[in-house]
């Protein structure tokens, strides 16, 4: 049986390997069969295909009909998916009770303790990185924002103010611990709405700069490179751990900030 190589690949959608695959489709082209016939069919060594037969029947794949010569009968397809799909719901769910309980343990404690003794060990300098991509730049930021203890500075644009919406919940709970918030951008009309809703949890001032930065805590920047312009894919940011250097900048914005206003507010 020939089967081509990208409808076996487009198969590891159901979680199988390439040997399942092959058996699996073998087994659906047949209807029933043995172990040994195939083996033949799939091209799969027979020292393999008991193996992979028992795991395929484990995941639901196939039945295992009892007598001589064992012989093995191919689940529906549409039962088949039927069953992944409940198979990965209740993975997913046991893996988010897993971090859940982690993330309340004494582990992530210790783990945090370390990464923090860590970082006083290593200079300044060496705590740089770039960030590709606009969701992966996202994460970055709303995880540096919310560890933030004294103080959030954000200069966005109007579009992407509109795109970090996310960051509501992380600057509530920010207000809430008492952080300083403040959001530089251009107001438009279109944006005003949405700035009243900022508003609730930072002070928002007009700018006309078109710059893209965050500085958390006067200790850490991180500096988007590209304008709304980039493709999300190459989006692009540095972020700094420099206190020397996010507490000048902070101090530059903050000559900035005294000149901007809220008249367009």
């Amino acid at each position: 049986m020939v089967v081509q190589k990208n409808f076996l690949l487009k198969l590891r959608d159901f979680g199988l390997n390439s040997y399942e695959s092959r058996l699996w489709t073998a087994l659906l082209s047949r209807g029933s069969s043995t172990a040994g016939e195939l083996s033949d069919i799939a091209n799969v060594p027979r020292s393999r295909a008991y193996d992979v037969l028992e795991t395929l029947e484990k995941k639901g794949f196939i039945l295992r009909k009892l007598g001589k010569p064992i012989t093995y009968v191919a689940v529906p397809p549409e039962q088949v998916v039927d069953r992944v799909k409940l198979r990965v719901a209740q993975e997913a769910e046991e893996q988010a009770k897993v971090l859940e309980e982690l993330k309340k343990s004494s582990v992530l404690s210790e783990l945090s303790a370390l990464h923090e003794k860590g970082v006083e060990l290593v200079e300044p300098s060496e705590l740089t990185a770039s960030i590709s991509g606009r969701d992966n730049l996202y994460h970055h930021l709303e995880s540096r924002i919310a560890k933030a203890k004294q103080s959030v500075t954000l200069l966005t644009t109007p579009e992407g103010l509109k795109r970090k919406v996310f960051l509501l919940p992380a600057l509530r709970e920010l207000k809430r611990k008492g952080v300083s918030i403040r959001i530089a951008t251009q107001v438009t009309p279109e944006i005003k709405p949405l700035v009243a809703e900022y508003a609730k949890v930072a002070e928002v001032r007009h700018s006309a700069l078109t710059g893209r930065l965050c500085i958390s805590d006067k200790k850490e920047v991180t500096l988007m490179l590209q304008d709304d312009s980039a493709h999300p894919d190459y989006d692009i940011a540095v972020w700094l751990h420099s206190p020397y250097f996010a507490s000048t900048l902070q101090d530059l914005f903050d000559e900035k900030w005294k000149a901007m206003n809220n008249r367009e507010i």
